[in-house]
């Protein structure tokens, strides 16, 4: 997943987005005029009302724009939108508008969830934040593959992370290739309109309906495609253009995104090895033989053999290897006595038939669920984040729709290494979905008005360093900020980042060409140090989707 719509640190109290919360305060907007045929789409109103009592200073509401763009005084679908209006309205410039990623994220549970108000401070108070939900997402007209929440875990839980024994791969397949009838028979119409293009479309409107000649926009990991997207089929209005945490933007559109990910977490992966062994007594997982070697140790075992974690809950390789990849989004919580070297630590002692670490293992992992919940954006009581993922994915990016082919590329996933069957064996739910008809696919060579900043990190476990790179050389007119760090995207993580990104949104005012900001410190010298939280927000976790919970106690 490209998932980034989580901020570092908790907010305040729990942010609740509900669709009756935002229908409840915000008024319908203009609709397209019938008597606009043949001259496009027609500029919404947006009548911003206040959020309510829990998001002082917040607005929010909604905007109509067309269900198809093929027909656009017809039909329509509702964008629902919350904005930090800017404190330092003397000398406001406009709005800036986030994405956070997914696809599947909330910009309106991002912008609530206390980051608006973080930007719109880091950007001196001369801009509007604003955050939308993408179509089908969220609040905007949302797409439901299922009833509630607990179907939607039924289906999720029903099988295995991904497949990694014989007997497993075929009934993953159909059970996920099912998915298509799932999301497609239920009447939402939403479904056939949910292309990243179509999200662009949606994009440009917004940008024209808060007054803005051009668009500034920050987008993270699948926001970086939006952003990539909007700048190819726009290319005459950017004022500022951010993308962290970038896509290859043709490895995704063409299905070909495994490319990346059978390596990229992989490499972090050892970045955590190797620090582990640079922090020595620091971090608990460090082996005098050899922190690599021991982690190996540990996959060959738990693969041959899963672990009693007591209480029914036997943690077997896909949960190892699911864990392992969730959690290189985040280095600050690799290190302390209840990080992740810590958690690895037990468990390689419980695989050796250690029953205080087997019960030591499952309290930090436990732990370790609570810090990465507490962090999370609270989005719908029923969030639609996987059926929102899987309809625009879905609509975007055809992939090969025979089990025989996907079993073939599972071949090539696993050579990259163990992560690669992971991310793989997820795109078995696009198999019987129909690609959009105006999807966008390419060139993704414009010149655009104003350059485009791409930044990436050395160490990205969901969208490597080389996309960063493949984005700067296809776009014409971009400039690439590199962090020489780990995790999943830069902004708020890196200082340095932070602060050439602002300048840049601020005023235009470039990085140097070839800037590369430093790394922070080592994860666990540094959690040794300093275990406070951290005082400023950091995008991008895996949703909760995606970190299985250990099974209910029978």
């Amino acid at each position: 997943m490209r998932v980034a719509y989580t901020t570092y640190r908790r907010w305040g109290s729990a942010v609740a987005v509900s669709v009756l919360l935002l229908a409840s305060i915000a008024a319908p907007a203009v609709g397209a005029d019938e008597s606009a045929a043949g001259q496009g789409p027609q500029v919404p109103t947006i009548d911003w009302r206040p959020c309510g009592e829990d998001f002082p200073g917040i607005e929010c509401a909604t905007a109509e724009v067309p269900l198809d763009y093929g027909s656009p005084a017809g039909a329509t679908t509702r964008i629902a939108l919350a904005r930090v209006p800017a404190s330092d309205s003397g000398n406001r410039v406009g709005s800036v508008f986030v994405n956070p990623g997914g696809p599947g994220g909330s910009g309106v549970g991002f912008v609530l969830s206390g980051f608006g108000n973080f930007l719109e401070e880091n950007l001196d108070g001369r801009f509007d934040v604003v955050g939308f939900d993408p179509r089908g997402v969220g609040a905007s007209d949302p797409l439901h593959c299922f009833d509630s929440e607990d179907e939607l875990l039924s289906f999720i839980f029903a099988v295995p992370v991904f497949p990694y024994e014989d007997g497993q791969y075929g009934p993953f397949y159909s059970h996920f290739a099912s998915l298509a009838d799932e999301c497609l028979t239920r009447g939402e119409v939403i479904a056939d309109h949910m292309s990243t293009a179509d999200v662009a479309r949606d994009l440009d409107l917004l940008r024209e309906a808060v007054g803005d000649r051009r668009l500034t926009y920050l987008g993270f990991s699948y926001g970086s495609y939006l952003g990539n997207t909007y700048a190819n089929l726009f290319p005459r209005n950017v004022r500022a253009l951010v993308i962290d945490g970038v896509l290859d933007p043709r490895l995704w559109s063409s299905g070909q995104q495994i490319r990346s990910d059978r390596v990229a977490t992989q490499e972090v992966f050892e970045e955590f090895l190797r620090l582990c062994d640079e922090a020595r007594r620091q971090c608990a997982f460090a082996s005098r033989g050899g922190t690599a070697e021991r982690w190996d140790a540990l996959a060959a075992a738990v693969e041959d053999e899963p672990i009693d974690l007591g209480e029914g809950f036997l943690y077997t390789y896909d949960f190892l290897i699911g864990d392992a990849a969730g959690v290189m989004y985040a280095p600050e919580i690799w290190g302390g006595p209840d990080g992740y070297g810590a958690f690895l630590d037990f468990l390689a002692d419980a695989a050796l038939g250690d029953q205080s670490a087997r019960e030591q293992a499952r309290t930090v992992r436990r732990n370790l669920a609570e810090e990465i919940d507490a962090r999370r954006v609270r989005e719908a009581d029923y969030d639609n984040g996987f059926d929102a993922y899987f309809g625009n994915q879905c609509g975007d990016t055809e992939y090969p729709s025979t089990f025989a082919e996907f079993l073939a590329i599972d071949g090539f996933a696993q050579a990259g290494s163990r992560f690669g069957p992971y991310w793989w064996w997820f795109n078995a739910g696009c198999t019987d979905w129909p690609v959009a008809d105006d999807r966008y696919v390419g060139p993704w060579r414009a010149r655009t008005s104003a350059p485009v900043l791409v930044v990436g990190n050395f160490f990205d476990p969901a969208t490597d360093y080389a996309g960063a790179e493949a984005t700067d050389r296809l776009l014409r007119n971009s400039q690439l900020l590199s962090y020489a760090g780990w995790g999943h995207t830069a902004y708020g993580r890196s200082e340095c980042t932070t602060e050439l990104i602002d300048a840049y949104l601020l005023d235009g005012t470039l990085p140097q060409p070839g800037t590369v900001c430093p790394a922070n410190p080592n994860p666990f010298l540094e959690a040794a140090a300093a275990p406070a939280t951290r005082s400023t927000p950091t995008v991008g976790l895996p949703p909760a989707w995606l970190l299985r919970p250990e099974p209910a106690t029978p």
